[in-house]
């Protein structure tokens, strides 16, 4: 097992997917600097692709540019990634942290991160019929980070393949139970504020008049 730094780790897992992150976890390594400006990245390609992807392959028709959508399609369900893995990982034993899920799983989006900023730089200069090589630049950036996923779980909660798998798909079931939560909450909220501002609405209508 090599001496990397943390910078230097991160190429270590991305070109050795399968003993990267074990060594990772030996090492105790791991940046959550370098992971938030991952979540971040993510983000940003993520708007990059919607207003800067070329004309030819995708027209965007908003008129006015709202960030929220991004921001729950990226750090949101980053974040309800780390929280429900975590709490499904420990109803099975599994050994990580929400500090190293949060790593490890920033660092197996790289792969997406810069596929997609690739393919959003690349669509301005190849016509349509070249559409064909941006489509792959996706799919490999899919399949990396799907890849690289798979590996750090095992890696971070020491779990086989088969409890891997079972540990993602029971994570996804948690992310869709606490998004319909969150969304049920936000709604109910919304339902008090409008219900706060018709009765103060009221009120001072009665009092002018």
């Amino acid at each position: 097992m090599l001496d990397y730094n943390n910078p230097q780790f991160v190429g270590h897992v991305l070109a050795h997917p399968f003993e990267g992150f074990e060594d990772l976890r030996w090492k105790k390594q791991g940046s959550i600097p370098i992971a938030i400006g991952i979540v971040v990245l993510l983000f940003v390609s993520m708007v990059l692709q919607d207003r800067a992807y070329g004309f030819q392959f995708y027209v965007s028709y908003d008129k006015i540019f709202n960030i929220v959508p991004f921001l729950v399609q990226s750090i949101i369900l980053f974040l309800v990634w780390v929280v429900a893995n975590w709490a499904m990982c420990t109803l099975v034993d599994g050994e990580g942290s929400m500090k190293r899920i949060f790593i490890y799983s920033a660092y197996a989006m790289i792969p997406y991160v810069a596929c997609t900023l690739l393919g959003t730089f690349l669509s301005s200069f190849f016509v349509q019929d070249e559409g064909i090589f941006l489509t792959t630049i996706e799919v490999i950036g899919y399949a990396w980070s799907g890849l690289l996923i798979i590996t750090s779980q095992k890696a971070v909660h020491q779990f086989t393949i088969r409890k891997t798998i079972l540990c993602i798909i029971l994570t996804v079931l948690a992310m869709i139970a606490i998004l319909f939560l969150l969304v049920l909450l936000l709604t109910l909220m919304q339902q008090v504020v409008i219900f706060v501002m018709s009765i103060y609405t009221e009120i001072s209508y009665r009092f002018r008049v």
